[in-house]
């Protein structure tokens, strides 16, 4: 594996952790009194701020957002709209659907980035990857199919835990284009790439802004002093670790191994829900589950050590012309005319 796909696996991995440490914040935040819409305004507002500090105190990246054209801007803000529906979906059907539940069902959307990916991006590469997905695909369906009927939760937190993953879908594909993604090349590879730090912070604040707009509207206890002082520490937890961390080291990820890829490395989000819900809330899973579990990770791990076509230094495979060297980092600002933004 070479150094650049090796650093786009870790990151995608944090973000994984960083994802699947979000229900474990939000179930403290409810039984506080505070609601999915207040947590949600809360999470993308410290998360936009941390997004646009980082953007400030590294040198040179204020450079790279004077020089991003109007309409990089333009679709990250659309973007961050469209990410609304994602975690709204999944935290409003959080507060009925247990955590290592809606973890684990949330877990059907790397099989529709992989089916969108064989149109819009750059699509699993050779029958092991595609095996791996198909062993992932069953270790949820284990998991989710083991659930004791007695404990089935309300179906409109089904729904909505199901709709979820759907919308996010569509926002990875849509966002591994923005950074450049292509069939056949990943984010690095492409000229109209966009940097990631610019592109995090301009999305959530986008979304930031949709949730204290509607809150505000809707006349939800959103403002700090209507917040319960008890869920002051998940709030902070899931803005900083289940969204600045987690968004930014995904869309890093994702440009240097392709989204479908990200999205199957991502199946380790769930085994990390689960895990910390049953220590920390008493939430247990039987035994077709835990083999579920064990399935998923056996997917991405199949997927990882495959092998790849030979091609040249540099490239990870055969079929695309990739340059690692070429592809920046989540520190580095493009010294191109138009600025790579992830």
């Amino acid at each position: 594996m070479d150094r650049n796909r090796l650093i786009g696996v870790a990151l995608v991995v944090v973000s994984a952790f960083g994802f699947g440490s979000g229900a474990l914040f939000a179930k403290p935040v409810y039984a506080a009194g505070a609601d999915w819409h207040v947590l949600s305004a809360w999470r993308f507002g410290l998360g936009a701020v941390l997004a646009w500090a980082w953007l400030a105190l590294v040198p040179g990246r204020w450079a790279g957002l004077r020089r991003t054209s109007r309409r990089v801007v333009l679709a990250s803000l659309a973007l961050g709209v469209l990410y609304t529906g994602n975690s709204a979906t999944y935290f409003a059907g959080l507060e009925t659907v247990p955590a290592s539940l809606a973890a684990l069902i949330v877990y059907i959307y790397p099989v529709l980035v992989a089916v969108l990916a064989l149109r819009f991006g750059r699509r699993l590469e050779g029958r092991r990857a595609w095996g791996a997905l198909g062993i992932a695909v069953m270790g949820v369906a284990l998991a989710v199919g083991g659930i004791d009927p007695a404990a089935v939760p309300p179906i409109e937190g089904l729904l909505l835990v199901v709709v979820s993953p759907i919308i996010y879908a569509v926002w990875i594909v849509l966002a591994a284009r923005l950074s450049g993604e292509r069939r056949g090349s990943s984010g690095g590879e492409a000229d109209r790439g966009a940097e990631a730090a610019v592109a995090t912070a301009l999305m959530m604040s986008a979304t930031a802004a949709t949730y204290w707009l509607t809150a505000l509207a809707l006349d939800r206890r959103v403002l700090p002093g209507e917040v319960p002082a008890g869920a002051w520490p998940g709030l902070v937890g899931i803005g900083v670790v289940s969204t600045f961390i987690a968004i930014q080291g995904f869309y890093a990820g994702a440009r240097r191994v392709g989204a479908a890829q990200a999205a199957l490395i991502s199946t380790v989000e769930p085994i990390w829900t689960i895990v910390l819900a049953a220590i920390l809330f008493g939430e247990r899973l039987g035994p077709i589950q835990l083999a579920g579990g064990a399935l998923i990770l056996a997917g991405v791990l199949v997927a990882q050590t495959s092998r790849r076509p030979a091609g040249p230094v540099g490239q990870p495979g055969g079929r695309a012309a990739t340059s690692a060297a070429r592809a920046p980092s989540m520190t580095n600002v493009p010294s191109d005319p138009i600025p790579r933004k992830r």
